[in-house]
């Protein structure tokens, strides 16, 4: 009998609900990765959480939408004479982005306000499970935060803000999958706790380095310095070029090479942290162990090598795609395999999971207990 099969119906029904929640997040992420390629981002310029779930649907209403953009920075200095129907495939981008936030944030608190009507959600779960809302409602606000500073002054969003809005959005979806993870029922994983930890080493240099190629991706650093393994002509830049920004701090934001070489340097440090976790794991002849290690090597190894393709072929939009679908990728495997060798939690199914019971199911249980007899 699989887990699955094992356990009872309601937390069956609550884990493929939490499947859904981080598909339809991964989904969001690789949407708003081509919104951000295509420059879509600022199409919409203003926020309408409800009336702007309606796209335009008249001449009339599209002609509204596309004077609003005219009126922004980005379209006088990088988009002026573009034509509506140009305007219109940025719109639709932008707006499929948006309307695939709602759908996200319905499809978590309908669900869940039923899982808790019917008692199926523990008092630990129902606490992990709100927090993860309120961070889906706050990863909204912050999505206009970053729009709203690309509309004055800038012809795109500040990286800053990209940044901070995609490394919410991947610890939500973290939060998602180790949640669901934990419904399962396993075996405390017979491994020491460096193994442990350098599985969630790797997890947190995962984040790190997406954080990274948010910034990338925000400062364009992408369409420059397309050469591998050399940078700008050398391995390592001169500390001229790497800190040419005052003050220093500001280069590992702002500095396009500075950026992009943390990004590949970042790069090399987690493959070899995957590498390493690998030979420790083998070590130990623990075959599940053993197993997630590899698989989470091989991932970082293919995200590498489409992550040296994006940069040499300029950023074309289906190879960056790739590139962050496989970032995507080495998450998902890097927090199911942390998971796995984290020591089990202590809350344990079916019990905690059943329904309330009823008057007459009291009475049964209590005509149960009597029927044992007093303890000796």
């Amino acid at each position: 009998m699989t887990e699955a099969s094992a356990a009872p119906p309601q937390v069956r029904a609550i884990r493929l609900w939490l499947v859904a929640i981080a598909a339809l997040i991964a989904a969001m992420v690789l949407v708003g990765g081509a919104t951000r390629l295509t420059e879509s981002g600022l199409s919409i310029v203003e926020w309408q959480p409800v009336t702007g779930t309606v796209p335009p649907l008249s001449d009339a209403q599209w002609q509204v939408e596309f004077d609003k953009y005219r009126a922004t920075p980005q379209y006088q200095h990088l988009n002026a004479g573009m034509r509506l129907g140009e305007f219109k495939t940025l719109f639709w981008w932008e707006w499929a982005h948006r309307l695939l936030g709602r759908v996200i944030g319905a499809a978590f608190l309908l669900p869940f306000l039923f899982f808790l009507w019917r008692g199926w959600v523990t008092p630990q779960l129902r606490l992990r499970l709100w927090t993860i809302f309120a961070l889906g409602g706050l990863q909204g606000a912050v999505g206009w935060w970053m729009v709203a500073s690309g509309l004055v002054n800038r012809v795109e969003v500040s990286q800053y803000r990209l940044a901070t809005h995609l490394v919410l959005a991947c610890a939500i979806y973290v939060a998602i999958v180790w949640t669901l993870r934990s419904l399962s029922p396993r075996e405390a994983a017979a491994v020491p706790a460096r193994l442990r930890l350098s599985a969630a080493g790797v997890l947190a240099v995962a984040l790190v380095q997406i954080y990274l190629g948010a910034l990338v991706a925000g400062l364009r650093a992408g369409l420059i310095y397309n050469t591998w393994p050399l940078i700008d002509g050398s391995f390592v830049p001169g500390a001229a070029d790497l800190f040419a920004t005052v003050p220093a701090w500001r280069n590992f934001f702002e500095n396009a090479l500075t950026v992009q070489f943390d990004h590949r340097m970042l790069a090399y440090a987690l493959w070899v942290l995957a590498v390493l976790h690998v030979i420790d794991a083998a070590r130990l002849r623990n075959a599940a162990a053993l197993n997630g290690a590899l698989t989470l090597a091989v991932a970082v190894t293919i995200q590498a090598v489409l992550g040296i393709l994006t940069l040499i072929y300029v950023a074309p939009l289906g190879l960056a795609l790739m590139h962050q679908a496989m970032a995507i990728a080495v998450l998902t495997i890097a927090v199911v395999h942390a998971q796995r060798l984290a020591p089990p939690a202590r809350e344990r199914h079916p019990a905690v999971f059943a329904p309330p019971l009823t008057g007459e199911d009291r009475v049964g249980a209590n005509a149960q207990v009597q029927g044992r007899g007093s303890p000796a």
